[in-house]
């Protein structure tokens, strides 16, 4: 029953992180939580949580991307550049994690999340924050040609912010680079999901190494979390393929605002 249990919150939270590029362990870290402890799984820290969802990041976020590839959605360029300010970022969030104040982090981190759902509100009234610095960049997909542009020190800086808390909180810092690049540099959705997972991948590699180092992996529950995780990141990235840009944002608003809602109430209560 328990390895059931993992398998369907590894799909879930795989094939939701996939379609709005937040890798899912947004999802894996607040059910491991919630669960531990209870008569269906052990008693879980946050540390392990954490921990053991960066692992299954390393295979949602390989699994997408090889996926989003396929589908030549991937900016290559910009996942270096972000990669760059993350990677650094995502082992400081690690070792910061073994200090980590759950509830009150917990709270501030929902507050902002529930924040960012409100500024992609304005996506469409207001022009991107750095539209017209840096490389320049085209994507072309069903919806026509779309036009924008990297600017490599606020990039690098942007994701080693995001790094930070993806490795703090294990949960790959999707939900904060998709708003990211949607806002600071006007990336078509479509584009910064793909471009999103790639990063996640890279940065997880990078921040489950520190977290195996200090042992808060458990692995068991990462072994039967992984099939459905391979799987429901396979099932995301098709689902994206298929649905309209606006849709995408609006989803990942709506993910946003639920999980930033869970985890004030944690926070508070």
């Amino acid at each position: 029953m328990e390895w059931i249990m993992l398998l369907g919150i590894g799909l879930l939270a795989a094939a939701i992180g996939a379609l709005v590029g937040l890798g899912g362990g947004i999802i894996i870290v607040p059910a491991l939580l919630f669960l531990g402890g209870t008569a269906l799984l052990d008693p879980v820290s946050p540390q392990i949580a954490v921990g053991t969802s960066s692992i299954i990041l390393i295979v949602t976020g390989l699994s997408s991307t090889l996926a989003y590839m396929k589908q030549k959605k991937v900016d290559y360029k910009l996942g270096l550049i972000l990669f760059i300010g993350s990677a650094p970022g995502s082992i400081l969030g690690a070792w910061a994690n073994k200090g980590l104040d759950i509830d009150q982090f917990s709270l501030y981190f929902g507050l902002f999340m529930v924040f960012m759902s409100f500024v992609l509100m304005l996506k469409n009234r207001a022009k991107p924050l750095f539209g017209s610095r840096g490389m320049t960049r085209t994507f072309t997909d069903n919806e026509g040609m779309h036009t924008y542009s990297i600017e490599p020190i606020t990039g690098t800086i942007a994701s080693f912010i995001v790094g930070f808390f993806g490795g703090l909180f294990g949960i790959g810092g999707g939900s904060l680079m998709v708003p990211a690049m949607i806002m600071l540099f006007a990336v078509p959705p479509h584009v910064a999901v793909a471009t999103s997972m790639l990063l996640i991948f890279l940065s997880a590699c990078v921040s489950s190494a520190t977290h195996v180092t200090l042992g808060n992996v458990n692995w068991i529950y990462a072994a039967a979390l992984v099939p459905g995780a391979w799987f429901g990141a396979k099932f995301g990235a098709w689902l994206n393929a298929r649905i309209a840009s606006k849709t995408v944002v609006l989803l990942l608003r709506l993910v946003l605002i639920l999980v930033g809602v869970r985890l004030i109430w944690q926070g508070i209560y």
